[in-house]
């Protein structure tokens, strides 16, 4: 041991000896071999020295490490020729391709990324030292979600000019199962309570195929916080988990998991305190503590009790407040009092908003709908409100906001809103088809953000069979800065349903008009609509049925019966809108609810109301809302007043209220509702004459005969309820979430006539040639539905919102000329 020391001392004061004695020489030249993609200069820039510093061996050696450092070579030698200072250097080969092959878990973007991270792309130099730790922390990611027979090697193929191709193999295997899962140590929930909680599931029968056993590291992870929340919600504050194992099969196909839990006993609350800055807020926030003395200790109110309190301060401002709830446990007695400590810290302000992501929509429109003003304390609850009335707009696909710190300033953030615009007009190019009705098709143009302005304009040209006519729109919806709406529309309709695909009883109609109306906001959820509007109408060429004789009487001219009915309306009308959807188009969560009057004046030809209301429900069933349920009911109802020549007013029959279609899918459009009937006098043979021949006559009115038209006439009262599952559309991915929806729909509701007397008819006969005309109907009874279900695709399309829909009819009656499939594409909205 003696001589080993010595030797060893002799050795250190031998180098020291060296160092002390090291030559030192004057650079004359620097001489740099084998480079061919790294320039020279960039070379030399990375050396600690220059021609004509004075040098030693350990700045040499110190210029190899610095050499090194730069990240282009992987092998640097260097020489001393003289005076002169000679660098053979080998750079690092340039990655030509990056190649991925048997990936299924790791998207390649996903890879990309983390390679990017590790300077591992295309057109850097290759480091050969990291691919090991690339490969190994890929297959400890596999092992973390259960895949233990993954294997992940990277090939590397050398090319001309210092080139390399990588290719990434996966081997991924099949993911090992949760075989058995073990709790030991509790005796007051049994082990399939506490399992139940958990995500992870255990040897899973094979006709459970929706749920999983597959095991995952973070999903076990998150498994241990649920069963400690599982009981301290229920007041056992001590409870642990003392320790977790994870044991592997020899095959590494399945995963045992054994937990060893202590349970402890429950805690009981004695006393509530607050200590810290409550911003003048402290009555308020104690009535609506949830917590209470004498009740068990609950940690999730306890952490719900932080939560609100903290998003009360951001409300002010205070948006860096810190919340911790600090117990006091007394062993003995049971019991834990809690103190809960306010830090608000400081007022946080906004020193400036930026908006990018808007191409067409002008910056100004953006920011009207802000609620969070510069210069303003920041408010999550005026973000997160600004963000949902920005979303409502039907031309915003996604809004995103982010917060920022302005640096060397605790108390000034900035603001990020980040705008995804969808297509804002409209080219309304509508198709159906059905057994009876056929093909029909119209035509339309709208722009809803009319050149970034934000306002609604539009030119809609309809071209079916038997519609043609154009309406030309405007609206103005911040006509005033306190979002006062201004809006009119000018249109020209010519009507002609004696085509049979019209499904309507035949008439032609022409009609022209202007209109205006104005919008007061309320509150930020609540509308109040009001409007006015002229109509000039022209009726010929109508089937005379048995329910116009109160609209003959009190407008058909007797001097000149054949003329046809014109009558000019003036129509007043209120509304009432609720919105708390979270969207404007494709919405998920919130309500809709709206109410609306139209009604005519006295001094107009004919004298009527009508009254819509329509109710909307949203329901999130996933917390990312790929999964909704939607509900909606329609009501409507119409009728005349007043009265003319003893003829009390009715609802026009070209105001009645009509199904099919877009609210009944699977029926086609207006053909759900009262039909005409045609109602004639039965004769009977006069007294022959002498040539055997006679005159028929008219029998007693309680004789008379009638048939019911296949056409529809509508009815004054409409009541339609739709049940519809939104769900995820398959093989398309997130990035079209929002753009294309798919939904399967029930739709149920009838259309009634409650003017309608049935005993007008009871005792006559009803003609008819066969079994496809239809019956009389009682059409007033409330408990005639109809009822279809079916698939909906809708699909916001660079030239508007269309929707395709699939819809089979559940169930109808004798006289509904339908067949139970039909199709839809058209805008539905």
């Amino acid at each position: 041991m003696t001589i080993k020391r010595l030797v060893a001392a002799m050795l250190l004061a031998t180098g020291s000896n060296s160092v002390l004695a090291e030559e030192s020489f004057t650079v004359q030249d620097i001489q740099v071999e084998g480079l061919q993609r790294v320039a020279l200069g960039a070379a030399l820039n990375n050396l600690p020295f220059n021609i004509g510093d004075t040098v030693t061996d350990f700045t040499l050696s110190r210029s190899v490490r610095t050499l090194y450092g730069a990240g282009h070579f992987d092998d640097i030698r260097v020489f001393r020729d003289g005076n002169t200072v000679i660098y053979r250097l080998r750079e690092r080969p340039t990655i030509n391709n990056i190649e991925f092959d048997g990936n299924k878990d790791i998207k390649d973007e996903q890879l990309n990324e983390s390679l990017s991270g590790n300077r591992i792309q295309v057109g850097e130099p290759l480091d050969k030292t990291i691919l090991k730790n690339i490969e190994n922390g890929l297959t400890e990611f596999y092992h973390g979600v259960g895949k233990y027979q993954a294997k992940v090697e990277v090939k590397v193929t050398y090319l001309p000019r210092n080139r390399v191709d990588l290719k990434f193999e996966f081997e991924e295997g099949d993911a090992a199962s949760v075989r058995q899962i073990n709790i030991v140590g509790n005796q007051l929930f049994s082990n399939e309570e506490l399992l139940n909680v958990v995500e992870s599931k255990q040897d899973m029968p094979w006709w459970r195929f929706w749920t999983s056993d597959r095991y995952q590291k973070q999903t076990l992870q998150g498994d241990f916080e649920k069963i400690n929340s599982y009981y301290l919600d229920r007041g056992y504050l001590r409870f642990n988990i003392d320790s977790s194992q994870v044991a592997v099969s020899p095959d590494k196909t399945a995963v045992y998991v054994t937990m060893n839990v202590t349970e402890g006993e429950q805690y009981k609350i004695s006393d509530i305190n607050f200590v810290g800055d409550l911003i003048g807020q402290d009555e308020f926030i104690r009535s609506i503590l949830p917590l209470e003395k004498g009740q068990l200790y609950n940690g999730a109110l306890v952490t719900f009790t932080e939560e609100s309190i903290a998003r009360l301060l951001a409300r002010f401002g205070y948006a860096n407040s810190k919340v911790r709830t600090i117990p006091n446990i007394n062993d003995e007695t049971k019991e834990v009092a809690l103190t809960i400590s306010v830090d608000p810290g400081k007022r946080v302000y906004v020193r400036r908003i930026d908006v990018k992501g808007n191409v067409n929509t002008r910056d100004e429109v953006i920011r009207r709908e802000l609620r969070q003003m510069e210069g303003a304390w920041l408010s999550n609850d005026s973000l997160e409100l600004s963000k949902e009335r920005l979303q409502r707009l039907v031309y915003i696909e996604k809004v995103d906001f982010a917060t920022s710190p302005v640096p060397g300033v605790d108390d000034l953030v900035d603001i990020g809103f980040t705008i995804k615009e969808q297509p804002s007009g409209s080219f309304n190019a509508g198709v159906s088809y059905g057994s009876f009705q056929g093909l029909s098709f119209q035509i339309g143009v709208e722009q809803n953000n009319f050149m970034g302005s934000g306002n609604s304009a539009g030119i809609n040209l309809n071209t079916s069979k038997f519609q043609k006519g154009i309406t030309l729109s405007y609206t103005d919806p911040y006509f005033t800065l306190d979002g006062v709406s201004l809006g009119g529309q000018v249109f020209y309709s010519d009507l002609d349903y004696s085509s049979l695909s019209s499904n309507l009883e035949a008439y032609n109609q022409q009609r022209y008009g202007v209109g205006g109306n104005i919008g007061y906001p309320i509150n930020e959820y609540n509308r109040l609509n009001f409007g006015a509007n002229v109509s000039v109408n022209k009726i010929k060429s109508i089937n005379e049925y048995d329910q116009l004789r109160h609209f003959r009487a009190v407008l058909l001219d007797a001097q000149n019966p054949d003329g046809g009915y014109n009558f000019t309306n003036f129509e007043l009308s209120t509304g009432w809108l609720h919105s708390t959807l979270n969207r404007g188009l494709f919405p998920t969560a919130g309500r809709m609810f709206s109410l609306s009057l139209r009604a005519t004046t006295p001094n107009s030809d004919l004298q009527y109301f009508k009254t819509n209301f329509e109710a909307q429900q949203y329901i999130p069933l996933s917390n990312d809302h790929q999964w909704s349920f939607r509900t909606k009911l329609e009501l409507g109802y119409g009728n005349g007043y007043g009265n003319k020549n003893g003829y009390d007013y009715t609802l026009p029959f070209t105001e009645n209220f009509v199904g099919g279609g877009q609210n009944l899918r699977g029926f086609e459009n207006r053909i759900i509702g009262p039909h005409a009937i045609f109602r004639s006098a039965n004769s009977i043979p006069g007294v022959p004459d002498p040539f055997g021949g006679g005159t028929n006559f008219p029998s007693d009115p309680d004789n008379d005969i009638y048939q019911v038209s296949q056409r529809s006439i509508g009815g004054n009262a409409l009541a339609m309820l739709t049940l519809e599952l939104i769900t995820p559309t398959p093989f398309l991915g997130e990035e079209n979430r929002n753009s294309v929806r798919t939904s399967l729909f029930v739709d149920a509701g009838n259309v009634w006539d409650t003017e309608f007397d049935i005993n007008r008819y009871a005792n006559l006969v009803q003609l008819r040639q066969n079994d496809r005309e239809p019956l009389l109907i009682d059409y007033s009874d409330p408990s005639l539905i109809r009822v279809t279900a079916g698939v909906s695709v809708q699909w916001i399309s660079p030239m508007g919102p269309l929707t395709f829909s699939l819809a089979k009819i559940i169930k109808k009656y004798e006289g509904d000329l339908q067949e139970n499939f039909s199709f839809n594409i058209g805008t539905t909205f």
